[in-house]
């Protein structure tokens, strides 16, 4: 190969190229981000709605139902879910793999505009969001101690604040456990009545009162002046002064006929680690950014801050999927350097100990080759790709002892070395290019398997070729020039005793070529028919230890979020101290709508996450989790699902039956026959049937020509009765130092938001 000959005749810069590679390999190594799961493009787009305070019933009339139906419209979709919860709605699209994801997410961006009009006065602006696997959680740190909430709260804001300010990597810093701060105006409805005041007009005159004008600016031969007149609340004081009702001889002041005080909105969610209150920052990446590197600088930042915290604050990391990473990129280069070790070892016994040297570089070199060549391409380096780098290690030698070994026996023979490695690369050229796409051959139809799990997968073929690719030019290239200039010839090696048993064993067997056939022909057939009756079968994804797990408390009813909390507890207080777990975080709330809670059921009410201790000190983990679902038996109003996450991308339970009807009205029947039939099936656990939770909702209902009569229609009365359940928002301020706004809600006496009030109401008329 004329290449080969020019490569040899300008040695010096040939080593020069391959020594730039090297160091150029092991740059990109350093640098190129590192994450655990493939950052791939998911096609689904879901769309989330908010409605304080509406019935998962009502959500679905009113929110979904005119939302799909300006969706369902669009191309390209594979399949549309809804689902209703309180307080609001979302509606999740799964477009066709392939498909043009930004022109996906500006069609459904549209379609919710057009949808807008649709929608009941007073629902939240709906958001459409991309599902993005980076959105989930790479660490979650939790603050706890015994400290007030206001003080921990306040701490773990500043602390989510700055973690997002001052790590590039971090893409949100969300907290959980903290309740969002608000102004309460508690007011007894009597002294409504006993000023005339109605709740619209209070909402309008403190709406008024809550606002800044610019009256413009004068210009002068002096200058030009900007004129204010400023009506901001920006304290609870301000609140509190302003005028409700102002006649020609006093006025009426909120704090004349509300207590108002600053307190934290309705908790929602609870959140504990190891059974302590404590209050999480969930940390997720941006996308392409280092995993690695990003969780050390949010560990930093803490660091940092640590000096700031309050005193008796302990910050605790769970669920650090940089563990992981780090865990296999060490492996990784132990299995280098075992690899080189081993090639160096083996290859002695048949060529020199310079030979040896020569084949056992391509390993480390053709590494950083395929390395130099994702980085080039942005892609990351995952778990996909180091078990594909580890699967290449016995795969990148081969091309290299071809043509080394023929050189050696050219030299043993008196050939120059510089000829003789000349001849090597010349001659050996077409096996060693066949050989090597042979094996990229049997890899490259990977490149076209389709949907998210091809996506997910393709990192494998890619780093396979590459690094392939990256050896074949190392065997064609570089081992002919470094033969050439450091090459020896070495003594003939002698064939030890095996392998003259193996040429015993060869020569009988080309005298016998039909057996040789038939037999061949009988395993290939017999080791399938054998494995399909033998076998343990087939799964997506091997059954990996995990380092984490996560048990789902789920239960039916209209709970208070303090009747959750104690289903929860009990799960938890039997979890705590379990044998092999190392931390538990627990969430008690449902599912808020978000992407990660699209795998959740309607009715879990809490979520514990546990850690488990490394697995070379602890059971197996499926022997714990059998110990664990034994153990949480006998909850009374809760039944609780005992999982760990799945290895490789998303795909949902392995059995998944989807029911779909005309007539909806026995659907919920059919599938609760569905589950009842799982459940008869050996080894079938953690069935769902999906229903929705069942719960019992107060409907008032309003005589509307009687209202009519008395000035007043069901938006009067509707918020009439917020004042009992979550208040009617006046106005919202932002104070001083905070970059969320704070509401202001009306509300009624704590011992009178109960049912029997609302029978008790008194609307005032004009």
């Amino acid at each position: 190969m004329d290449i080969v000959g020019r490569a040899i005749r300008n040695a010096r810069l040939t080593i020069s190229v391959l020594l730039f590679l090297i160091v150029s390999g092991a740059l990109a190594y350093a640098s190129i981000p590192k994450e655990a799961e493939p950052d791939i493009q998911i096609p689904i787009i879901y769309v989330s709605m908010g409605y304080q305070g509406i019935s998962p019933e009502d959500s679905e009339r009113l929110l979904l139902r005119p939302m799909e139906s300006r969706v369902k419209s669009l191309s390209g979709i594979k399949k549309m879910t809804s689902t209703a919860y309180l307080g609001g709605g979302n509606v999740l699209i799964e477009f066709q793999a392939g498909a043009d994801l930004a022109k996906a997410l500006d069609d459904v961006r549209s379609a919710v505009d057009d949808a807008k009009r649709d929608l009941p006065q007073g629902a939240d602006e709906p958001s459409v969001n991309e599902v993005n696997l980076s959105e989930f959680p790479v660490l979650v740190l939790t603050l706890s101690g015994d400290i007030p909430e206001r003080v921990l709260g306040q701490a773990a804001r500043e602390l989510s604040d700055a973690i997002r300010e001052t790590v590039p990597g971090v893409l949100d810093a969300r907290l959980q456990g903290v309740r969002d701060e608000m102004v309460e105006v508690v007011i007894d409805p009597g002294k409504l009545s006993t000023y005339g005041l109605r709740i619209d007009q209070l909402v309008q005159g403190i709406n008024a009162g809550n606002s800044l004008v610019a009256a413009g600016s004068i210009e002068g031969n002096q200058g030009n002046y900007a004129v204010k007149v400023p009506a901001l609340i920006e304290t609870v004081a301000d609140a509190a002064d302003l005028p409700v009702i102002a006649g020609p001889n006093a006025t009426i002041r909120a704090r004349d006929i509300a207590d108002i005080r600053s307190t934290f909105a309705d908790p929602t969610s609870i959140t504990r680690l190891d059974g302590q209150p404590a209050v999480a920052i969930e940390i997720s990446k941006r996308t392409g950014a280092n995993l690695i590197e990003t969780v050390d600088g949010v560990k930093a930042v803490v660091e940092a801050a640590a000096d700031r915290l309050p005193p008796g604050a302990i910050v605790t990391y769970s669920q650090d999927k940089s563990v992981t990473i780090r865990q296999l990129l060490s492996d990784l280069q132990n299995s280098v350097l075992t690899a080189v070790v081993l090639v160096f070892i083996v290859i002695l016994f048949a060529l020199s100990g310079r030979a040896s040297l020569f084949i056992g570089m391509a390993i480390p070199t053709s590494f950083l080759m395929g390395i130099l060549f994702l980085s080039f391409a942005g892609m990351t380096v995952n778990i996909v790709v180091l078990f594909s780098l580890i699967l290449a290690v016995g795969m990148l030698v081969d091309d290299a002892i071809i043509v080394t070994e023929f050189a050696e026996r050219r030299m043993s023979e008196g050939m120059d070395k510089v000829a003789a490695f000349r001849m090597a690369a010349d001659r050996m050229a077409g096996p060693v290019i066949a050989a090597t796409m042979t094996r990229v051959a049997a890899f490259s139809p990977l490149l076209f398997w389709p949907g998210i799990v091809g996506e997910f997968m393709k990192y494998l073929p890619i780093t396979l070729i590459a690094t392939l690719s990256a050896s074949l030019v190392y065997a064609l290239v570089f081992t002919p020039t470094l033969g050439a200039i450091f090459g020896r010839a070495a003594a003939a090696p002698e064939l030890p005793p095996k392998d003259g048993l193996y040429m015993w064993f060869v020569k009988r067997a080309v005298r016998h070529p039909v057996l040789v056939l038939t037999t061949a022909l009988s395993l290939l057939l017999a080791v399938p028919f054998a494995y399909g009756i033998f076998g343990k079968g087939v799964e997506f994804f091997p059954d990996v230890e995990p380092d984490y797990g996560l048990l789902y408390v789920h239960a039916r009813g209209n709970l208070s979020i303090n009747e959750k909390d104690a289903l929860v507890r009990e799960a938890e207080s039997r979890l705590l101290g379990w044998p092999g777990i190392k931390s538990i975080y627990t969430r008690v709330g449902g599912p808020s709508g978000g992407p990660s809670d699209q795998v959740v059921s309607p009715d879990t009410v809490g979520t514990l996450q546990y850690e488990f201790i490394d697995w070379r000190e602890r059971k197996n983990a499926n022997d714990i989790l059998d110990e664990l679902r034994a153990s949480m038996t006998g909850i009374a109003g809760a039944r609780i699902e005992v999982s760990v996450p799945a290895a490789g991308p998303a795909t949902g339970k392995a059995i998944q039956v989807q029911l779909s009807a005309d007539d909806p009205s026995g659907l919920n029947d059919a599938a609760r026959e569905v589950a009842a039939s799982l459940g008869t099936i050996g080894n079938v656990i953690d069935i769902s049937d999906g229903l929705p939770p069942p719960g019992v909702d107060w409907e008032l209902k309003i005589d509307r020509a009687g209202a009519a009569r008395y000035g007043i229609g069901p938006n009067a009365v509707g918020t009439m009765v917020q004042l009992v359940t979550d208040g009617v928002k006046l106005t919202d301020y932002r104070p001083a130092g905070t970059d969320d706004a704070v509401d202001i809600r009306l509300r009624l006496p704590e011992d009178q938001r109960t049912l029997a009030v609302l029978d008790q109401l008194r609307i005032e008329t004009d």
